[in-house]
């Protein structure tokens, strides 16, 4: 079984700064990432996203960004960007390999992965939320075709369909504009959405959402979506769909039926295909034999650090979620680690 001091679990933004910062400490670490090649999430993006639409992107540490085509796809562009990162400094990284379950072993860890174990001395986890879609459940069975965000590709797929889009997210609507364009779409969310109609500076309110989700994981609360904390923004996108007439919002549906939704007020959708942009979830549940969940279902942080186990950071969570996070993140974990490992 091989031993390094930190094992690092993803290599996406967060974990290509840890990566960083570890090497400039001359630390002993290993990089494991699920992905067959270097990009994140960013890999999987939807084809019409481009990097004039995406949220914003922060320059890795020590290297940045090369001038950008607004029009490239962020699919393509990020992940190249990251490949260019990992390729000049040369990190360890192994990939494609899954980590299945990090255990305490003696006075540090034991990481199962699907290529073998590993013992580490601490922990950096850097896994994001990709590869835990939140899929509600409601009654019924569907006939048509059912997807997560996770699963779109482009919106020439639904032309001249009837298409449910459920959510009322960021992304929701991104992909409620497109796919409005050439299909009738159905708005459904759990909620009456709120726009804002303040001015809204993004420094401002940036500190003032990271301040609540800094309360929450200090709390050991769960965190909620993006907009739980900001709500809606006029974007662009925003603003087109609201043209077009596709933000005509309904309560959700009660149930699935063979051939569409059966409404709130117990009329009958038919309808196509159900698109459930409803967000994503911290995945985690490869730390599940640790043990780090309070009662109330979140994890309890300081700084980076679990408050239970100072051998763990958590970076691209919670408050560091946003790229100028997950890089801040990466440098504040590895250097509680180096002095943790130094005073050992």
């Amino acid at each position: 079984m091989d031993r390094v001091a930190v094992a690092v679990v993803g290599a996406g933004q967060a974990g290509l700064s840890a990566g960083y910062h570890l090497q400039r400490r001359g630390l002993d670490f290993v990089m494991f990432d699920a992905e067959s090649g270097p990009g994140g999430a960013w890999r999987h993006r939807w084809e019409s996203l481009r990097m004039e639409t995406v949220n914003g992107i922060f320059d890795l540490p020590g290297f940045p960004r090369p001038p950008q085509n607004p029009e490239e796809p962020s699919r393509t562009a990020v992940p190249q960007y990251f490949a260019d990162y990992e390729r000049a400094l040369g990190l360890p990284i192994l990939r494609p390999v899954r980590v299945r379950q990090v255990q305490r072993e003696g006075s540090g860890f034991r990481i199962s992965t699907d290529r073998g174990d590993w013992s580490a001395e601490a922990i950096i986890n850097a896994t994001g939320t990709w590869d835990n879609p939140v899929r509600p459940h409601y009654p019924g069975r569907f006939g048509g075709r059912q997807l997560h965000t996770r699963d779109y590709v482009s919106a020439d797929e639904f032309t001249g369909q009837r298409v449910a889009v459920v959510g009322g997210g960021i992304s929701a609507i991104q992909l409620l504009e497109e796919i409005s364009r050439t299909a009738e779409t159905f708005w459904y969310t759990r909620r009456e959405p709120v726009f804002r109609e303040d001015g809204f500076e993004p420094e401002v309110a940036g500190r003032e959402t990271i301040a609540k989700v800094v309360a929450d994981v200090e709390a050991g609360r769960p965190t909620g979506s993006v907009v739980s904390y900001t709500g809606l923004i006029w974007t662009p996108y925003a603003l087109a769909a609201r043209d077009r007439g596709a933000l005509h919002r309904r309560p959700m549906f009660t149930a699935l039926e063979p051939e569409g939704v059966r409404e709130a007020d117990g009329s009958f959708t038919p309808v196509d295909t159900v698109l459930w942009a409803t967000g994503f979830k911290a995945s985690l549940s490869h730390l599940d034999p640790l043990g780090l969940r309070t009662p109330e279902g979140g994890i309890r942080l300081i700084g980076t650090q679990v408050a239970d186990e100072p051998r763990v950071h958590l970076i691209g969570f919670g408050p560091s979620q946003s790229t100028v996070g997950a890089n801040r993140a990466g440098r504040a974990a590895v250097g509680a680690l180096a002095r943790a490992l130094v005073s050992r």
